[in-house]
């Protein structure tokens, strides 16, 4: 296995390891959908996925992680923003 093989499957297995853990953090009420951790670990997640699965062809499950990640970028840009409108007011 090259370096950039084995670089590929490891994006793969930690974005599995990042979406699987902010889900389990998720059902077992550690965190919320409005967390920065919850959204950052999707994102990380998803965007390992996107590797792993451009590279070896898995086109729609690389679509679909494109999709996963822009869903968490909007929702931790929202939550910044939101963030940052609360502490201006002040």
């Amino acid at each position: 296995m090259s370096l950039v093989e084995l670089a590929v499957e490891t994006a793969g297995w930690v974005g599995a390891t990042l979406i699987l853990l902010a889900y389990l953090l998720l059902s077992m009420g550690r965190v919320t959908g409005q967390s920065p951790l919850y959204q950052g670990m999707n994102i990380v997640g998803a965007a390992g996925f996107i590797v792993n699965g451009w590279w070896h062809g898995a086109l729609p499950s690389a679509v679909l992680n494109v999709i996963w990640m822009l869903i968490g970028g909007v929702a931790l840009w929202r939550i910044w923003a939101r963030k940052g409108s609360s502490t201006s007011a002040m």
